[in-house]
């Protein structure tokens, strides 16, 4: 039997531990079930954070916690997370054209998201609002793509976003003093979600991820998030500053951008079609965000039958497995993969050889950070 053995120095992938992170909403049920854990069940664990070198920003005395939402290195008997990778070896890790243009921020944060009740309905500045009101390099445009989901008291996975016509910021800000949650529902449109959609929701946008949802959330790395609910779905209160983020109860209207849209103008702005990239002896990689619709990240899905080179140019990515088993080699170095793992790529050795050795195809998602030309 072949052990796998893994390098920190930049040479190969580099399997991360799954890391929960506390939310404001009830979900993870199916990601307990994903990694085999006994009696899987819902909590306020229902995010799993990849490739991640920051921590939640969770309501504990206002501050970051220390370790929650890092990637940790998947090694015996170590406790060294991705971000002390990066922070020692900037350019190994994350290549030289990015730390140039970013530093040692991998400018990038992507979570594998269960949702058993609706998020609170809320929206993200835009970078220029989050360095000018947070002192934030950067904002928090998004984007969902659908691995599965599950119906939720007789509710069909689904999402909401996007003003519709005729909405203006008094009434959106009388329904928050009132605290008319309905109002505020029917000021956004409701869409119904399938594996496989993607929709790019930016700043500024008004959303609200629907009971039910399981998908990959790919986002600029910051977790600032004005929320429009002082109560959650499950009845938890909500602390005044996770809903305004320190901004006051009048200034938080800013983040929201009021443009308002038709259904389908909606889904014609934000509903992303994949689009094939590479198609070679069976295997196939799609496109499902680039950056040609923004800057700040992308992500494709691998689909192996046998085995196919993956070039990655030098750029770093991270990789999440959606189905299958198989391995993955560099050079004379050969790693297992299996659904549910997630891996780091080395900018020094971003490219690979993904071999399948199942009897379904594996598929995986790359995930890259912003766009380095």
């Amino acid at each position: 039997m072949q052990v796998s053995t893994i390098k920190i120095d930049g040479s190969q992938p580099i399997k991360l531990l799954p890391t929960r992170s506390w939310r404001t909403y009830l979900g993870g049920k199916l990601l307990d079930e994903l990694h085999g854990i006994s009696d899987p069940k819902d909590s306020r664990y229902p995010e799993e954070w990849m490739m991640s070198i920051i921590s939640t920003n969770r309501n504990v005395d206002r501050q970051h916690l220390i370790d929650e939402g890092l990637s940790k290195l998947d090694l015996p008997d170590r406790d060294s997370s991705l971000k002390d990778l990066v922070d020692h070896n900037p350019v190994e890790f994350l290549g030289e054209k990015h730390v140039k243009k970013y530093g040692k921020q991998t400018g990038v944060l992507v979570k594998l998201i269960d949702t058993a009740e609706r998020l609170i309905i809320q929206t993200h500045p835009d970078r220029k609002q989050a360095q000018d009101l947070f002192n934030s390099l950067y904002g928090k445009t998004e984007c969902w793509h659908f691995v599965g989901g599950r119906e939720i008291d007789g509710e069909l996975p689904h999402v909401y976003m996007g003003f519709k016509p005729g909405v203006t910021r008094e009434q959106w800000k009388a329904l928050f003093v009132e605290q008319n949650v309905k109002g505020m529902l029917d000021c956004l449109h409701k869409y119904y979600v399938q594996p496989g959609d993607t929709f790019l929701v930016e700043a500024g946008i008004p959303h609200a991820i629907g009971s039910g949802c399981l998908l990959v959330e790919i986002q600029e790395p910051s977790d600032i998030t004005v929320r429009m609910e002082k109560t959650s779905p499950s009845g938890l209160q909500i602390d005044d500053f996770l809903i305004h983020q320190g901004l006051g109860f009048e200034k938080m209207f800013d983040v929201f951008k009021y443009d308002t849209f038709t259904r389908q103008e909606t889904l014609e702005n934000w509903k992303v079609a994949p689009e094939i990239v590479t198609e070679l002896n069976g295997s196939i990689e799609i496109e499902l965000i680039g950056y040609n619709r923004t800057p700040y990240f992308r992500m494709t899905q691998l689909e192996v039958q046998t085995e196919t080179e993956v070039q990655g140019h030098g750029v770093f990515s991270g990789l999440y497995i959606l189905s299958g088993e198989g391995a993955i080699i560099t050079g004379k170095d050969r790693l297992s993969v299996k659904k549910g793992e997630q891996l780091f790529i080395p900018a020094t050795d971003s490219s690979f050889t993904i071999i399948n050795n199942s009897n379904e195809a594996v598929k995986a998602l790359r995930l890259f950070g912003p766009d380095v030309k």
